[in-house]
């Protein structure tokens, strides 16, 4: 006779396989889904979506819940079950505070938002898209009153994507990093012109840089038996399970950077749900602990990886082979300046490492304020150049490289940015304990042996899935809970030598 805990797990099989159905769907509407297919795939997510929370909110599965917390009692509290049952009670009781209504009703809103911006940002076009913006908003005041939070509304969204974390945490960190890393950014500035990055930018073969883009992905492990990559507007990593994770990345033909970078960027969250232990997949241990570990990994890849001076060894070669007439009479040194020049810039997704935390901070002070009330919606983008121009010294020329840039807010996914933020933080910290474990890290990054790093962050983070909350696996990896100085530390420590600080 089945246990309460397999009980349980099957129960929550159905929950699990309409989450990746929906998720299927919402690949297919950012890549291939014809323009006509909007109205019913609105329909369709708003179907699985529903279902898939009537399951999980029912009483029936609060019982099996119940029976299954007595079952794991009598196990070892750090078994897989005992695990897996916490992470099950966390999200069941998310999820009954949120009536099904509002559920449909985001659904929808959602639905049509992501539509409307794909529309709306290429034309510029604020207006078009500030209704649907306006309810995105309203939708989300609504979803953190009904999920009750411990100081103020913005709380109950941010632990959605990083459990356990408070606005007012997370914004003593901010500033923390904040006070060190302004005035680096305007020390750099101030010697913008020692770096020359225009071989970056002209004509570049869109295929090529496709070729390159899965030539690194392999480098860096990504299963392409378990996996693919599509072209999308904006770039986004997805997964129906270990065996089929999805990413997705966009080429610009006059920026190099975009595409390989952006390449890479998703393949650090590839690589995480990829080697997710087996024993987790289908249950509620798969995937990523928290956005801040998520971005952590992916962050880590694009740049720690990806910028450094020793994979540049590696990289060029293989860039100058491809692209002679930009990169023909260059060396890997002159690339590695080129890549890791500072400059302000407009796009988040294509900011260089150091001002890119100032993207996100910008975000995250935007989104207090909008979900508050004390910004309207209407005043979102000279609130945005504003905040532009004090944090990086420029202004949008027009509203699609201002508020417009993202598609997450269409997604509703308020919360979710400073998650960008803390997977720079978090990721520092973990690289430098990489460096201490793997003392020979440096040499294999520079002959593209990128299979050590890959092993030891699967043992130490992608394995265990969601069994250890953020801080928790941290402490476990690095044997200190976050610190931020370490992320300024590093910055200060790689341009020191670029910008001569």
């Amino acid at each position: 006779m089945p246990n309460a805990i397999d009980l349980l797990k099957e129960r929550l099989y159905t929950v699990l396989d309409l989450n990746s159905a929906a998720g299927v769907l919402s690949w297919d509407q950012h890549t291939y889904m014809p323009k006509g297919g909007l109205e019913a795939r609105v329909r369709q997510m708003t179907t699985l979506e529903s279902m898939s929370h009537e399951v999980f909110s029912a009483s029936a599965t609060g019982e099996l819940l119940a029976r299954a917390e007595e079952a794991v009692a009598k196990l070892d509290p750090e078994s897989d079950e005992a695990r897996m049952v916490r992470v099950i009670r966390r999200e069941y009781n998310q999820a009954v505070k949120l009536p099904a209504a509002l559920v449909e009703e985001k659904s929808r809103i959602t639905g049509k938002a992501m539509d409307a911006w794909m529309a709306c940002k290429p034309a510029n076009d604020f207006a078009g898209f500030r209704p649907h913006l306006e309810a995105i908003f309203s939708i989300c005041r609504r979803e953190a009153e009904a999920l009750g939070y411990a100081e103020q509304p913005y709380d109950a969204l941010l632990g959605r994507y990083e459990p356990g974390m408070l606005t007012s945490k997370l914004k003593a960190v901010f500033d923390e990093v904040k006070q060190d890393l302004v005035p680096l950014c305007k020390s750099i500035f101030e010697r913008n012109s020692q770096v020359d990055d225009a071989c970056l930018y002209g004509d570049f073969d869109p295929q090529a840089q496709w070729d390159l883009g899965i030539s690194v992905l392999e480098a860096m492990g990504y299963n392409f038996d378990n996996g693919r990559q599509d072209q999308s507007p904006h770039p986004f990593t997805t997964e129906f399970g270990v065996g089929d994770v999805r990413v997705t990345t966009r080429i610009h033909r006059d920026d190099f950077k975009a595409g390989l970078f952006g390449t890479m960027h998703e393949g650090g969250h590839a690589l995480y749900e990829q080697n997710v232990s087996q024993l987790y997949d289908r249950t509620y241990l798969a995937g990523g602990t928290s956005l801040g570990i998520h971005e952590s990994q992916s962050r880590l890849w694009e740049n720690l990886v990806g910028r450094s001076p020793q994979f540049c060894q590696w990289l060029f070669p293989r860039v100058r082979k491809l692209f002679p007439a930009q990169f023909g009479q260059m060396d890997d040194t002159a690339f590695y300046r080129a890549i890791n020049r500072v400059k302000p810039s407009l796009i988040r997704i294509e900011a260089d490492e150091v001002t890119y935390s100032l993207h996100v901070f910008l975000r995250f002070e935007l989104e207090l304020e909008l979900l508050s009330g004390e910004l309207k919606v209407a005043d979102l983008p000279e609130a945005w150049n504003a905040k532009m121009q004090s944090y990086l010294g420029i202004k949008p020329a027009s509203d699609k490289e201002g508020c417009l840039q993202d598609m997450h807010w269409s997604d509703a996914t308020v919360g979710y940015f400073p998650t960008y933020a803390l997977g720079n933080l978090y990721g520092v910290q973990i690289w430098n304990t990489a460096h201490k474990r793997l003392p020979q890290l440096k040499q294999q990054l520079a002959q593209g042996d990128l299979t050590p790093l890959r092993e030891w962050l699967s043992d130490q983070v992608y394995t265990h899935g969601r069994k250890y909350d953020a801080p928790e696996l941290v402490q476990r990896i690095t044997g200190e809970p976050l610190k931020a100085k370490y992320f300024v530390e590093y910055l200060r420590e790689k341009y020191t030598p670029v910008y001569g600080l």
